[in-house]
């Protein structure tokens, strides 16, 4: 009976790491490319999945693009329709000097608004990166009925979430033409591979083309003025942090935090805070860095499929309460 209850143990412990282990669906074949202009400047974005599914929108960090979306998307792309904007300055999309665009997370969100409108796209979910987190919060207080779910991943909202690189940055919101080293360090090559490898352990599994090729893009003409003014104006994003907490204390979008935990930049705190104004939420702190998927995208797609198929039933304010794992 012993031999049984042991053998049978064994068969349930062998069949649940073959379920864990079996690959996710993926499906790459419905990924375009379209240039569109908006706010008088080229837009570029990614676009895959059936259109007539429900829509996620991806917003990129720092100081990458959509394409940071591209082992994701096709992990998605067959339940979803997904489009993934690059912001003015960055990927594919224009960048135009200060003089003739304003750069301001206030008007990347506007921007991006209005090719969102531009494209038909008027209810979505929003997955939120670094930047996009900035931009994101800033379209949902705008437009808080077209908001359904929420995937945040280190896109920080919350003081305690600053790691210690924000010390020195806040000098140089106090006074930007006494420190520029400050920017210069933020933009330096060793800062662009670290915001992909700082805190792993397997530096193996990372493509070092990615930072190669942000680091190639900060070099360009003009890019250190842009990175300059959004540095600048990221205080402002700190300075939103009430008022966004607010919102969603109001409005309880059903959310799934999925945060690399061994961020240095927007460390963990910063995630667990969230369960103060969504105590519904979903947190899940995952052993990865600031740039997650690159070592944990199959865990963070099965869990956005999970997660998004429990909100599907019901996408009220108060969705939330109905779906909690335990």
């Amino acid at each position: 009976m012993k031999a049984r209850i042991l053998l049978a143990a064994a068969v349930a412990l062998m069949t649940s790491h073959a379920v864990q282990a079996a690959p996710l669906e993926s499906i790459s074949s419905t990924t375009s490319y379209h240039p569109v202009t908006v706010d008088g400047i080229r837009i570029f974005y990614r676009e895959a999945g059936p259109k007539d599914a429900p829509t996620i929108v991806l917003l990129h960090g720092f100081p990458s693009s959509s394409r940071e979306f591209d082992p994701l998307i096709p992990l998605l792309a067959a339940h979803y329709h997904l489009i993934a904007p690059d912001f003015p300055g960055f990927g594919q999309s224009d960048a135009p000097s200060p003089t003739a665009y304003t750069y301001t997370f206030d008007h990347l969100a506007r921007t991006t608004s209005e090719l969102l409108d531009q494209i038909g796209v008027s209810r979505y979910s929003l997955y939120l990166h670094d930047y996009g987190g900035p931009v994101g919060f800033r379209i949902m207080v705008a437009h808080p009925e077209r908001v359904q779910t929420l995937v945040i991943q280190n896109a920080n909202a919350y003081r305690e979430g600053l790691g210690v690189k924000w010390t020195g940055i806040a000098q140089y919101w106090a006074d930007p033409k006494a420190h520029p080293e400050v920017l210069d360090t933020f933009i330096s090559f060793a800062a662009t591979e670290q915001r992909h490898t700082a805190g792993t352990l397997h530096p193996e599994r990372y493509d070092p083309d990615t930072w190669t090729d942000e680091y190639a893009h900060l070099s360009q003409s003009g890019q250190r003025e842009i990175q300059g003014a959004l540095l600048y104006d990221y205080r402002t994003n700190v300075a939103s942090y009430p008022a966004w907490q607010a919102w969603l204390r109001e409005h309880k979008p059903p959310t799934l935090v999925v945060w690399g935990k061994n961020d240095p930049s927007f460390i963990a705190p910063g995630a667990e805070a969230y369960g103060r104004d969504l105590p519904r939420a979903e947190i899940h702190l995952l052993d990865a860095g600031h740039f997650a998927f690159d070592e944990q995208v199959d865990e963070i797609a099965g869990l956005m499929l999970d997660f998004l198929k429990k909100t599907a039933t019901d996408r009220s304010p108060d969705a939330a309460a109905s779906f909690v794992l335990p």
